[in-house]
């Protein structure tokens, strides 16, 4: 299955409220927008993702409800970059400080906010490149730490604000969340 691509250069006026509505009246399908305005219309991910991406939302929920320094987002939040893209990542985390201060009509669509963290999980469905362009993004419009984890490959790509991108193997079992996700541990094998 392909992305479809739908390009709105020619809709003139096609502005960020059009899209929301376009997304709106397009509920179930999985949508993100690049800062060039493509808009792109994503196939659902395969079972053994969805069910992997359940694993690692639980994970990360557990811990923020431990430390209680921020909230989780998944697969279906979508935030506007600075940049002007629409993504939305497998799973996200934002602190409290900066998310308590999105206005609340803003949290009501796709906050104009970048989480600090996030992960993208590699599906069968997805394009290698494509994901490593997306995780460039994130760290490019101000996302702290993010994870690319990619269970074809058994290697987990951790993207840092430094611009140094690590590639762990996926056997060493754990990744931390390091100064962002203080005492965060994915335990990968549960995965």
């Amino acid at each position: 299955m392909e992305t479809l691509t739908l390009n709105t250069e020619a809709i003139e006026g096609f502005t960020d409220e059009h899209f929301f509505d376009f997304c709106a009246q397009n509920r179930d399908m999985r949508i993100e927008r690049d800062s060039n305005k493509l808009i792109y219309i994503i196939p659902p991910t395969f079972s053994e993702t969805g069910r992997r991406n359940s694993a690692i939302i639980f994970q990360l929920e557990s811990w923020n409800k431990n430390f209680g320094m921020g909230y989780c987002f998944d697969s279906n939040a979508g935030f506007t970059l600075p940049n002007s893209a629409m993504r939305a990542p497998d799973a996200a985390w934002i602190s409290k400080e900066r998310w308590d201060k999105v206005p609340q009509d803003d949290k009501e669509k796709f906050a104009h906010i970048c989480p600090d963290f996030i992960i993208e999980l590699r599906s069968k469905s997805d394009h290698f490149k494509d994901l490593q362009d997306k995780m460039q993004e994130w760290i490019d419009n101000g996302c702290r730490l993010a994870w690319l984890i990619d269970f074809e490959e058994d290697k987990v790509h951790v993207y840092r604000q430094d611009s140094n991108i690590e590639i762990i193997d996926i056997f060493d079992n754990k990744i931390y969340g390091e100064d962002v996700l203080p005492g965060f541990e994915l335990n990968l094998s549960d995965i």
